[in-house]
């Protein structure tokens, strides 16, 4: 019985240690999915939802015969 209050000692000590960092990455990764959602306009700022701006257009599909220079002449 002893090892095992031992056991759920450890446990405890660990989980009080690495709970608030944990906690901190999950938090840090929630907020760079979301600045790198608004970055790249998947979601709808405030001003947009009260008519202030367009939403930007959505490219559909691979555009194929464009290049970095643009259409090549044949």
């Amino acid at each position: 019985m002893s090892t095992f209050v031992n056991y759920l000692v450890v446990l405890a000590i660990a989980a009080v240690l690495l709970g608030p960092s944990l906690y901190g990455m999950w938090r840090d990764r929630r907020i760079d999915r979301q600045l790198r959602a608004v970055a790249t306009r998947r979601v709808w700022l405030p001003r947009q939802r009260a008519g202030g701006l367009a939403p930007p257009p959505r490219r559909r599909g691979i555009r194929f015969g464009l290049g970095r220079r643009g259409r090549m002449a044949h």
